[in-house]
């Protein structure tokens, strides 16, 4: 029979894990952990990254209009219904050139992190390494372990002012294993926009090596400095890259978990192979109103970029003002800071101790590193929330500074 003791180490009848061992590492994510302390301790929660605000009104009815009209309320298509297929493929176009068949080129996924899930699981057999960035958002690890593939990090470091890639170290990361390259730009959690001449970089060592590509694209539109260029644009790319995206960052309605992926037909059919049969299909009426704010005018992606990084700055500000020292992101909605300079070196102890000494949550970066020494002293904070709840977090670290 089962004991008391077996229940509590997670054994069956056979004295074997429940949980599966490729998932072993991988327990409650910090986000869940410190948004739970946030919750008990009154906090001021900027470790998560979700807006505390909803997005346009006009996107929100057009919710509510696809719901009253009968739109969606039963299953929509598999790879998504054709509204917004069209709208992703000329999105596409409009943004940065580039031409997708949405019939057989797109395929709408229950948010980008499902549009992950599927592609790793669909392109890595077990024993494949797949080569991500470091620090890298926590789903991909465990898509990585799921899909049986073998995780290899390449670090970003700070320098200077941001986070950079060692290109020698990505080049020398791939061997005759690696299957695929998981990329993020604009990069969550450093902040960093990859260059045209890192992505080109990236693009001929992917063609030389012959290597499929997933880009995870999610913070398109919250670039502050420099550019956002889509890998598969680059010579070489538009049949090994799928491209990842999502509503959620852009039009600040994450809940709504829909995202898509943009690629060549051969990699859209093995990706929904593996998708259909995780959500099958999701956010019927959701998927109506998101076609609608793809069509959105110039004005609207202006005005969040320019509203996020008026936010960015009096963060990246108040932080430098407490002691921290602050990478300012070149893109998303997260800053990443150092908090040696406060005489500190461990960021869990750190984060967890924050809401009692400041009223205010962060995260480690610790967690998001294979590495965990490379990432312990970084701790990062979210700026996507109305300007007078990160008035207020400011004037509550200023604490730190008067140690």
């Amino acid at each position: 029979m089962t004991t008391p003791t077996d229940q509590a180490h997670g054994r069956d009848h056979g004295h074997r894990p429940l949980l599966n061992r490729r998932l072993a590492e991988f327990g409650t994510t910090i986000f869940a952990e410190m948004s739970a302390l946030a919750l008990s301790t009154g906090s001021i929660n900027l470790g998560q990254g979700f807006p505390d605000t909803d997005g346009p009104e006009e996107i929100r009815e057009a919710a509510v209009r696809a719901l009253r009209d009968g739109r969606g309320n039963q299953y929509p298509p598999g790879p998504g219904v054709p509204e917004l297929r069209t709208a992703i493929a000329a999105h596409q176009e409009r943004f940065y050139g580039t031409s997708y068949d949405p019939g057989t080129e797109v395929l709408v996924t229950a948010g980008a992190t499902e549009a992950v899930a599927a592609s790793l699981l669909a392109l890595v057999e077990p024993g494949d390494e797949v080569v991500a960035l470091e620090p890298y958002y926590d789903s991909y690890a465990a898509c990585i372990a799921m899909a049986g593939g073998t995780r290899v990090p390449v670090t970003l470091r700070p320098h200077e002012d941001r986070y950079v890639l060692d290109l020698d170290e990505l080049r020398a990361a791939v061997t005759p294993r690696t299957r695929l390259l998981l990329l993020n730009t604009p990069h969550n959690p450093t902040g960093t926009v990859l260059s045209r001449e890192e992505l080109t970089a990236i693009a001929a060592l992917a063609v030389e090596r012959d290597l499929l590509v997933v880009t995870d694209e999610v913070y398109e539109h919250l670039v502050f400095d420099g550019e956002h260029i889509p890998l598969a644009s680059l010579p070489g790319m538009r049949e090994r890259t799928v491209t990842v995206s999502s509503a959620g960052k852009t039009f600040s309605f994450t809940g709504w978990k829909v995202g898509w992926i943009t690629a060549s037909p051969a990699l859209v059919t093995a990706v929904r192979s593996a998708k259909q049969y995780l959500t099958y299909v999701s956010a019927g009426p959701f998927q109506y109103a998101v076609a609608e704010a793809l069509r959105l005018p110039e004005a609207y992606f202006t005005g969040l970029r320019e509203d996020l990084r008026a936010k960015r700055d009096l963060l990246s500000a108040g932080l430098a003002d407490a002691g921290f020292e602050v990478y300012r992101p070149a893109g998303t909605y997260f800053v990443t800071t150092d908090i040696r300079p406060l005489g500190e070196t461990d960021g869990f102890a750190f984060c967890r101790a924050l809401p009692e000494r400041c009223g205010v949550v962060a995260v480690p970066n610790a967690v998001f590193y294979d590495h965990r020494e490379e990432g312990a002293p970084f701790v990062r904070f979210a700026f996507c929330k109305r300007t007078e709840v990160l008035q207020d977090a400011v004037a509550r670290l200023k604490g730190l500074a008067g140690g």
